[in-house]
This record gives structure tokens, C-alpha cells and sequence, in this order.
């Protein structure tokens, strides 16, 4: 990757889990355990249909589903309880993630993060991989007046956080909602396969500026 080609007007807006974390099979468990504590099977839609919610969402989606007794806040607790040991000391980095946001920052681009997970997931993870420095804005859906990804709103709200335009934005993700939503407001995606999202990789591909395995093979310009 050639310094000079990395524009410092420019901007990587990064979504975490998927993308920069491999942390899907997190989730993946956690919804395993909630539900088998509960007697139900996690049915075959039940993960692609909450991989782009937010955590309310997800926890109201759930409760109305499966017809729990819960309240939102008891399901949410319940979750953060059992990933936050996860994301603090077993999730990693996607290959050569670290590295490649070492090299965008030192050349003066613009970062950002743009996330649906809450503070207490995403705080103890990017400690734990290393990268909780790297960013100029890190922002959820939260901050984004509780939209999820199905609409642009975070990706926007980072872009504004930088002092960056859109369309000078090229946004990391790994869920093709996430994708079509970023596209949708003129940046540049480039999708991370994820297990998660094989179901729809052909129409991720398809899309997207471009598509990776591994962040050593992400474009040396922004």
C-alpha cells in the first residue's frame, strides 16, 4: 500500500462485529444459550433476520417472537451479561485488520466507527484487539436516533463526526443492508465475508465496490 495513494480528505467508516471483529460466532452462542436455557430451538431465520437490529430491536423482535415473559431491559442485561466476558478476552481481529488501521491513521486519514453494538461490548472488545485509539468518531445507531442499519442515519452521523462528506466516505461492512444503505447516500462499500452473511454474499458482491477475506487485500485508496 503506497502512502502518497491514501488521500487525507477522505474517510473509513468501519462497522465492528463482522467486519473488523470476528466476533458473529459470539452472538451465534449467545443466542444458542439464551434460547436453549428457554427449552426453544433457534430457528434457521432467526439470526440473518436480527444480524442488521439494533439491541432493542433485537430484544423486542425476541420477547414478540418467541412470546417471552421478559422485559426488553431484563433480555438486554441477560445478553450483555453473557458477551461481554466474550468480547472482552475471546473475540479477535479480522486478519490484518490491526495493521491496516495503523497504516490508514498514520497517514492522516479520517476513522471512524459506525456499530450497532452498545458501549459495554464495544468498549471492552477494541481494547482487547487493540484498536481502541485508532478512531476519530465512534458511533452506534443509538447516537443515531435508534435507526439501524436499514437506513444510512449512522453512516451519516460518523461522515459528519469526521468533517467529512459522503461521498468521500468509503464504508467497511459485512452485512449487505449495512452496504446498500451506505451506497445509498453516495460512499463507497466495500464488504468483509463473514459466515453470517453467506446467505447473501452473491448480491453482496454484486454491489459492493468491493470484496474482501482478508484486510491485507483492502484498496490502497480510499
Amino acid at each position: 500500500m503506497a502512502d502518497s495513494m491514501i488521500n487525507a480528505g477522505k474517510a473509513a467508516i468501519f462497522d465492528l462485529d463482522g467486519t473488523l471483529l470476528d466476533s458473529m460466532g459470539v452472538w451465534d452462542q449467545v443466542d444458542l444459550d439464551f434460547l436453549g436455557r428457554r427449552g426453544i430451538d433457534v430457528p434457521d431465520d432467526y439470526m440473518v433476520t436480527v444480524a442488521s437490529m439494533q439491541f432493542r430491536q433485537i430484544a423486542e423482535y425476541t420477547i414478540a417472537r418467541f412470546d417471552l415473559p421478559d422485559t426488553p431491559e431484563q433480555l438486554m442485561e441477560e445478553w450483555d451479561d453473557m458477551a461481554r466476558v466474550a468480547y472482552a478476552t475471546v473475540v479477535e481481529a479480522k486478519p490484518h485488520a490491526v495493521e491496516y488501521l495503523h497504516r490508514l491513521r498514520a497517514t492522516g486519514a479520517k476513522l471512524a466507527v459506525a456499530t450497532s453494538l452498545p458501549p459495554s461490548l464495544r468498549e471492552p472488545a477494541m481494547s482487547h484487539v487493540g484498536i481502541e485509539h485508532c478512531f476519530d468518531a465512534v458511533v452506534s445507531v443509538d447516537d443515531a436516533g435508534d435507526v439501524g442499519k436499514e437506513s444510512p442515519d449512522v453512516y451519516l452521523l460518523a461522515a459528519r463526526r469526521l468533517g467529512i462528506m459522503p461521498h468521500n466516505c468509503t464504508v467497511f461492512e459485512d452485512l449487505l443492508i449495512g452496504i446498500r444503505s451506505a451506497k445509498s447516500v453516495g460512499m463507497r462499500a466495500w464488504a468483509m465475508h463473514d459466515d453470517s452473511s453467506d446467505g447473501d454474499w452473491s448480491a453482496i458482491c454484486d454491489l459492493a465496490d468491493g470484496v474482501l477475506f482478508d484486510f491485507a487485500q483492502a484498496p490502497e485508496t480510499l
